[in-house]
């Protein structure tokens, strides 16, 4: 489990394709402290399981994960090449504040990047959404996108608008994406759960056995 803070930007040393699946190398250094092999690390978002930590002088800093098929028809990972820049958060421990939202890093579909607007002191960007995720977006709800949890500005069926302060556009991918860029969405949990409890017609029981 993520916050949607992000720690720092690591830039991606290697992509290794193997068919239906790739490794992903990538260089870092806050997101290795205190990290082990296995050990889940959020890289644009998604949750990648760490499988090799390089211990050579040349390659220090420098972390491996297999990125299965799942994984890159449903995000943006398949198109990352060596040297762009991904966002890095390690996974939240009990002590640490929960400074965003609760994050999967479960990725529920890729959007594009339709416009900036920028202001004297932030940013308002537009996504465009995917069929189907906008019955979770809600004004003032939270949205993860490229990994950064994100309060969403006007929320609409087929796309929403952010507003991006100069720390998160300093500090993450988010900074440089352009128009027509593919980024990684992940909705709020706990609007999935109410819409399964709505679906299913357990509250409506639990509303009628309260009245009884």
């Amino acid at each position: 489990m993520f916050t949607g803070i992000v720690e720092e930007l690591g830039t991606v040393e290697a992509v290794e394709e193997q068919g239906d699946a790739l490794r992903l190398s990538i260089r870092a250094g806050t997101a290795l402290e205190g990290t082990g092999l296995g050990d889940s690390i959020s890289v644009n978002g998604c949750c990648l399981t760490v499988a090799e930590v390089a211990t050579d002088a040349t390659s220090h800093g420098v972390w491996t994960a297999d990125v299965m098929q799942e994984t890159l028809d449903k995000t943006s990972l398949r198109g990352v090449r060596p040297g762009d820049r991904v966002n890095l958060e390690r996974a939240v421990t009990a002590d640490k504040r929960l400074g965003g939202h609760i994050v999967q890093g479960h990725v529920d579909g890729v959007g594009e990047v339709l416009r900036r607007e920028p202001s004297e002191h932030w940013e308002v960007v537009e996504i465009a959404l995917p069929d189907g995720l906008g019955r979770y977006l809600v004004d003032k709800g939270s949205i993860t996108v490229d990994g950064v949890s994100l309060t969403v500005v006007e929320a609409r069926d087929d796309a929403f608008t952010v507003s991006l302060i100069p720390e998160t556009l300093a500090r993450t991918t988010l900074g440089f994406r352009q128009p027509g860029d593919r980024v990684n969405l992940e909705a709020d949990v706990l609007a999935k759960h109410v819409e399964k409890l709505l679906a299913s017609g357990y509250l409506d029981r639990l509303l009628k056995e309260k009245d009884q």
